[in-house]
């Protein structure tokens, strides 16, 4: 995988990293015209394969296909998939593990800058994100309005609430509860991570989607229930790719959020952004709820909002890509002329649910 390096990196907090890594991947191949770039956020703990986790929406024969499209993305500082971060050795040094620097959502901006202006690209056509994705694509829009023609803001807001906040501190409450975590070891802490995961579930879902794949077939169940398996299991699966001190970081990053720091206000920071914008909301969303999106493209000049009504939560950003792409393809090509209804319904069929979650 690809990297680039950026020397002295001074983050927000005041401190610097004396070289700053930075992975990222790019699929497809870049026009004559220079003009069919899309330039991806990912969302927390995903990794720089849209294609993989994003997909329905990128990958062959989807809307964003690389046969068409040159797709950008950079694993954010402070992530454990390339990027520097809390388990990568520091000037040849030990990793800094809990000692990590804060890193903001705007310090991430600035990084994938510096990435953009050593890749060449002059203009993006497309800055897609969802969730802290759209946090960083958010501040970028802002800081460097004249690069992107179109900025598609998903399931994000300007700044992180504080119902946001409480469950990120909740999670790392459960993580530094772990007593293996800050031993100096970067396995420290994996209990705790899973018990995060299992919280942040909580937050990423709905009751309802609980209710429609986790139900026990069995009612006369006293224990060993579908859903407790369930929980375990992701918690499980998150441990076997990713680290607890990346996970500290970047729920840190995500607190970090707010677009008006040093800027006057919000609602002044987002008349910055010149680019033409598409908020999209989830009717279910708990974490980021829909008024977030709604003050979001209220505030933005000219930003258009789309609303799915969907029971997965939150992550109906990433399951709802049948819905999504319709709405990003009228965005893109039709000006919204056939955006009707506002509110987009979900497809997705119960045998699929199951099978999504995973």
């Amino acid at each position: 995988m690809p990297l680039i390096t950026l020397e002295n990196f001074r983050l927000e907090c005041g401190e610097t990293i004396s070289e700053l890594t930075l992975s990222y991947q790019t699929f497809g191949k870049l026009n004559a015209n220079k003009d069919n770039v899309i330039w991806v956020c990912h969302a927390l703990t995903a990794n720089t394969d849209m294609i993989d986790w994003w997909d329905g929406l990128f990958g062959s024969n989807h809307l964003f296909d690389p046969s068409e499209y040159f797709i950008v993305c950079v694993n954010a500082p402070g992530s454990c998939y390339g990027s520097t971060g809390p388990a990568t050795p520091i000037a040849n040094k030990r990793p800094l593990l809990d000692k990590f620097p804060l890193i903001t959502t705007r310090d991430a901006q600035r990084s994938f800058e510096a990435v953009r202006k050593a890749l060449k690209i002059e203009k993006v056509y497309l800055l897609i994100g969802g969730s802290v994705g759209g946090q960083h694509a958010l501040e970028w829009s802002i800081e460097q309005p004249e690069v992107f023609e179109n900025v598609a803001l998903i399931a994000t807001n300007a700044q992180h609430s504080p119902y946001g906040i409480a469950f990120n501190e909740s999670q790392r409450l459960s993580i530094q509860a772990d007593a293996t975590y800050g031993n100096g070891k970067i396995n420290g802490g994996q209990n705790g991570l899973k018990a995060a995961r299992s919280i942040a579930l909580l937050s990423y879902r709905s009751p309802t989607i609980y209710r429609q794949t986790q139900e026990d077939e069995n009612k006369d169940n006293l224990d060993n229930f579908r859903a407790s398996g369930y929980q375990q299991y992701q918690g499980e699966k998150l441990v076997r790719r990713f680290n607890a001190y990346s996970y500290v970081c970047l729920t840190k990053m995500m607190d970090s959020h707010n677009v008006g720091r040093g800027r006057r206000s919000i609602s002044e920071a987002l008349k910055l952004v010149k680019a033409k914008t598409l908020v999209v909301g989830i009717g279910s969303d708990q974490l980021f709820p829909p008024s977030e999106q709604k003050y979001l493209a209220h505030h933005i000049p000219g930003a258009e909002y789309a609303e799915i009504s969907s029971s997965y939560g939150h992550d109906g950003f990433l399951v709802e890509t049948q819905k999504l792409s319709v709405i990003l393809e009228d965005f893109l090509f039709n000006n919204f002329k056939n955006h009707k209804p506002t509110v987009f319904r979900s497809t997705v069929r119960k045998h699929e649910l199951i099978q999504r979650l995973g």
